[in-house]
């Protein structure tokens, strides 16, 4: 039995979901190989190979792979599925672009978004905007599996795993890169942050967002936002935590006029320390939260920021 992982990468460097996916893979049982597909990738390899559990990596080397186009690289995994049990990727935009192409054409139903590896046949996922868990047990020669990272611990460095070069499928020609628009932050990424600073349709306009940056530079946390205030214009998309959004498990997870709608609790609720700020005391945040405020946010908040200075 031995595992493929789906690295997700820049081609300089290794995403951090990548880690999280390969605990899961190695609670799967048996070996772990990494596919590291790119063009002048060799350093995402290198740091591939230094994963501790991972026992070798496949390094696919061409242009068309460049831009992480799912049509090449699922054509790329498909090469090498046969001499896999499990077939694993983040669940991620990058993951949940390939894996349902991999799964299709391997005629195997895919398992979205564990959260758990109960045996190598059996997993958890949540279900119902994460209010119930689901077990699921698959009998399919190849399990075709998105991983949520905040479900996993991320996997230790210090390994020494061989890298092998593996020969690249030709280009697919069923897309082309044109243009990629990157929002730029001084801030850290939400998903990877340790502390988040989120935002709802309380604030009250975009400006008043400006309330929470003293607070998220003290903290050296990232900003978030829930639908609500992403839909009234508030912010930008990118910074929506939820089920539509990003799924985030900081170590610290601060909501600021957020009532809690069950859609952004689904995002947001493994959080490991939640300090909810709300004039409504029966706001459903409170419920999940580990400290809660009552009260103004706008007094709160500034108060809040001198306490930290």
């Amino acid at each position: 039995m031995t595992t493929l992982v789906i690295a997700e990468h820049d081609n300089a460097s290794l995403k951090g979901s990548t880690l999280n996916t390969v605990t899961a893979a190695i609670q799967c049982g048996g070996d772990v190989h990494i596919l590291v597909a790119g063009h002048n990738a060799a350093a995402a390899a290198q740091a591939a190979a230094q994963i501790a559990g991972v026992t070798k990596v496949l390094h696919a080397d061409a242009a068309h792979f460049a831009d992480g186009l799912a049509e090449n690289l699922a054509e790329q995994a498909l090469a090498i599925a046969s001499a896999y049990s499990h077939i694993l990727a983040p669940a991620t935009a990058y993951g949940k672009n390939i894996l349902p192409r991999v799964a299709a054409k391997l005629d195997v139903s895919q398992i979205s978004e564990i959260t758990k590896v109960d045996a190598p046949d059996t997993f958890e996922r949540p279900i119902y905007a994460g209010n119930a868990i689901a077990t699921v047990q698959s009998s399919d020669a190849v399990k075709v599996i998105t991983v949520r990272s905040t479900g996993f611990d991320a996997a230790a460095t210090g390994g020494s795993a061989v890298v092998e070069s593996i020969p690249a499928v030709a280009d697919s020609g069923k897309s082309a890169f044109i243009s990629r628009e990157v929002a730029k932050s001084d801030r850290p990424e939400l998903t990877a942050a340790k502390v988040i600073v989120s935002g709802g349709r309380g604030m009250g306009s975009g400006d008043a967002f400006k309330v929470l940056e003293p607070l998220a530079d003290r903290l050296g946390a990232a900003m978030g936002a829930s639908r609500a205030a992403v839909d009234a214009g508030f912010v930008p998309n990118d910074w929506q935590v939820g089920q539509t959004g990003k799924i985030v498990a900081p170590q610290l997870y601060i909501a600021v006029g957020i009532s809690g709608a069950i859609q952004h609790l689904a995002g947001m609720k493994d959080s490991k320390t939640i300090v909810a700020i709300n004039k409504d005391p029966e706001a459903p945040i409170f419920s999940v939260a580990d400290y809660g405020i009552v009260g103004d946010l706008f007094e709160i908040v500034p108060q809040l920021v001198a306490e930290l200075g």
